[in-house]
């Protein structure tokens, strides 16, 4: 019994994935559970595993198409099972030597064989290729796109193409005359990912909805960076995981939300809501790109813990295992282009959020401390947010806050 393999919901907004990878082929057997697809969201990717055991019989939507939810991508013949490789025939058993027969007097001549009666030759009529195979409707759709029937895959009755055919390829580019080219002149066309497209779309929705100011501060890096020095070793035994930066930043940066709660406030239509809760959005490089997992209720954890959250959020991020829930929400975020060597940029807000805060890279430079100069270890920080909700003084002593917290980080412990 053929079984329909349909795209699962993977999330409540989420109406339209992008199919990935296919680790099986058609013909291959399956077994219950085992993953055969990858599904691409604009957040994460998920497993699309076998229903049952048997064969995968056909795969309507190949990778880099895209499917609605609940549209069947395919097909598993379930109980069936592959077919067998041949076996090599087995050489015979050697046996033993007979003599040979004396010579013939004389060879029977062998009657020559029947010859069969050929019917006669009927040219088959050969309609035109492409045509009789597609329906009208189907006909029209692939002349306005500029596509043949070969670039369909039909699974129309008799291999008819079908409009529903040339309506899955709509992710497809439309076809445009090839440029003559060169080798150090090529050019690839690959449709774009959600992830990426969500991406695009978040960050024109931001700019396009939000009065967005960017304010900066400077931070002298060289008392965090003893601290570390001191207690790192006693750290790392006793939590497995390095001390690091981050966890200073966030922490920094949890303090100046209570005191500007407006940075960690929303917009909600003629309202305005303020969250008593800190969570905190961790810019991290992934698989697919950059994603923003959630730090849930980061006020409520230890050093340690923020730096072991921000360390499986990068790992699993590498190997695309985020999960949906963990890049929902989030009140704040922090993204931290220094580690690419940034020395200054003007981060975009994540709407609905009202601020974002960026890092950059340490560099040593001369600064005039208690009328000497000297070498310190300094970075650039930069707080954008929507001006419709935080005011610029408001933005001002945040990024204060921020540098006091980082240069003098007692006051992280005191809450002074």
């Amino acid at each position: 019994m053929a079984i329909e393999l349909k795209v699962p919901t993977v999330g409540e907004s989420i109406t339209e994935v992008q199919i990935g990878e296919w680790l099986k082929a058609e013909g291959d057997s399956v077994t219950h559970d085992e993953i055969i697809v990858k599904i691409e969201t604009d957040k994460v990717t998920v497993d699309f595993t076998a229903p049952s055991d048997g064969v995968l019989s056909r795969i309507l939507v190949k990778k880099g198409q895209t499917a609605a939810v609940g549209d069947v991508i395919g097909f598993i013949e379930e109980g069936a099972a592959a077919p067998a490789k041949p076996k090599a025939p087995e050489a015979p058993a050697a046996q033993p030597a007979l003599p040979e027969p004396p010579p013939a007097k004389a060879a029977a001549a062998a009657p020559p064989a029947p010859q069969e009666e050929r019917p006669k030759s009927v040219r088959p009529t050969i309609p035109p290729q492409g045509f009789a195979r597609v329906m009208p409707s189907a006909r029209r759709a692939l002349k306005e796109r500029g596509l043949t029937p070969d670039d369909v895959e039909a699974t129309g009755p008799g291999g008819r193409v079908l409009k529903e055919d040339v309506d899955r390829l709509k992710e497809k580019p439309a076809a445009r005359p090839a440029a003559p080219a060169t080798a150090d002149r090529a050019e690839e066309i690959v449709p774009m990912s959600p992830f990426r497209k969500r991406i695009a779309e978040r960050l024109v929705q931001s700019q396009q909805t939000a009065a967005l100011l960017t304010t900066f501060n400077e931070v002298d890096m060289g008392p965090v960076m003893e601290l570390r020095k001191t207690h790192q070793d006693a750290f790392l035994e006793k939590y497995g995981i390095k001390l690091g930066f981050m966890s200073f930043f966030v922490k920094s940066a949890i303090e100046a939300l209570k005191l500007i709660p407006s940075v960690n406030g929303e917009i909600r239509g003629n309202d305005v809501v303020y969250k008593n809760y800190f969570d905190i959005g961790v810019a991290v490089g992934g698989g697919k790109g950059l994603a923003v997992p959630v730090i849930r209720n980061a006020e409520r954890l230890s050093f340690a813990e923020v730096e072991q959250a921000i360390a499986d959020f990068g790992k699993r991020a590498k190997d695309n295992k985020l999960e949906l829930h963990e890049l929902q929400g989030g009140t704040f975020t922090i993204s931290n282009g220094g580690i690419y060597g940034s020395m200054m940029s003007t981060p975009i807000v994540n709407p609905p959020q009202s601020g974002i805060l960026g890092l950059h890279a340490i560099q040593d430079r001369p600064m005039a401390v208690k009328g000497q100069v000297v070498i310190r270890p300094m970075m650039y920080v930069a707080l954008t947010y929507d001006h419709r909700l935080v005011d610029g003084r408001e933005a001002v002593t945040f990024l204060k806050r921020i540098k006091q917290c980082m240069e003098e980080p007692a006051r992280i412990l005191l809450e002074v």
